[in-house]
């Protein structure tokens, strides 16, 4: 993922009241669940503790993985940001390479499957146990060949899927929480702002819808969920870097994903997929997409969010 930082965006802040409470960070103060995971441990949760929640499956996967201190626009705060149950779906579709690059800024190429055609993609994110509590998230995306490689763009493709690895760049990044958006937007340089988002994610369905700033259906998501498969924890864990420019600089931002019960579908059938007038629809539609290539849900999982760190790639 790669962006420009764009000011901030956050909704009204709303009246403290005996279910929230207020938080600073940096230079900004939200609110948050009074008695969340946030509100006790202030990103250091208590694994034992967490494992307790009837939502979360394990913690096996962030025992090996400790937390450390360090600096951040958003204050001092404790890495990674652990995700301990979740589930997403992500619509890959094809795209033109001449749409995707208009969108890129000069220093990243897209990632090619064959010339003249690349990926992009839509994601839809539900976090029901985290370290900043409950939210959701949604995302349009393109993929990009890593920085200063010059290998073939479908070589890159080929050892990308073998890999489980991929580099990506983020137009759209809405969520639902303060927090979230703060933490996203100060914290690592993405395109996050706050608006109401509805994400259902089971073994039947997938359903996911975006408002827009005037409270209307900016974009709207509704497809079959493609079989599961149980997974056993550490068994299938992928990645992905994400390019963000602030502070002057380029950061990469490196994310992995721990399955517990995912599946795919290859040319999927029965995908509704709706366009408003919102941010997210412009964004996938200057993308002029062809079709819908795979589609990849995962009904439950985990993840580790690392802090961006700085490159060169000027």
């Amino acid at each position: 993922m790669t962006q420009n930082q764009t000011p901030a965006q956050t909704s009204p802040q709303a009246p403290a009241s005996s279910r929230t409470v207020d938080v600073t960070l940096g230079e900004r103060t939200v609110s948050v669940p009074r008695g969340g995971l946030f509100d006790r441990y202030r990103m250091q949760a208590d694994l034992d503790e967490v494992a307790r929640d009837p939502r979360v499956e394990s913690v096996d996967f962030f025992r090996d993985q400790p937390k450390t201190e360090v600096r951040s626009r958003v204050g001092p705060t404790f890495i990674p940001n652990f995700y301990y149950a979740m589930s997403n779906a992500r619509l890959t579709l094809l795209a033109p390479t001449k749409a995707l690059r208009a969108r890129l800024p000069r220093q990243l190429d897209p990632l090619e499957i064959t010339p003249g055609l690349g990926l992009a993609s839509l994601m839809l994110f539900r976090y029901d146990v985290a370290d900043i509590d409950f939210y959701t998230e949604a995302a349009v995306g393109i993929a990009v060949r890593p920085p200063r490689h010059g290998r073939l763009g479908a070589v890159d493709t080929l050892a990308a899927l073998k890999n489980g690895h991929l580099d990506s760049y983020v137009l759209s990044l809405p969520v639902n929480t303060e927090i979230a958006q703060v933490r996203g937007h100060d914290g690592y340089g993405f395109p996050k702002w706050v608006t109401d988002i509805d994400v259902e994610i089971d073994s039947r369905g997938v359903h996911g819808r975006i408002a827009d700033d005037a409270g209307g259906t900016d974009l709207e998501l509704s497809a079959p969920t493609p079989a599961q498969k149980r997974r056993r924890s550490g068994s299938a864990v992928s990645s992905l870097t994400s390019y963000t420019r602030f502070d002057g600089g380029w950061h990469s931002t490196f994310n992995q994903t721990n399955a517990l019960a995912s599946g795919s579908a290859a040319l999927p059938r029965g995908v509704e997929l709706t366009l408003g007038e919102g941010r997210v629809s412009e964004d996938l539609r200057s993308l002029k997409p062809i079709r819908h290539l795979t589609f990849d849900v995962m009904t439950s999982g985990q993840a580790a969010l690392h802090m961006p760190t700085v490159i060169s790639i000027d």
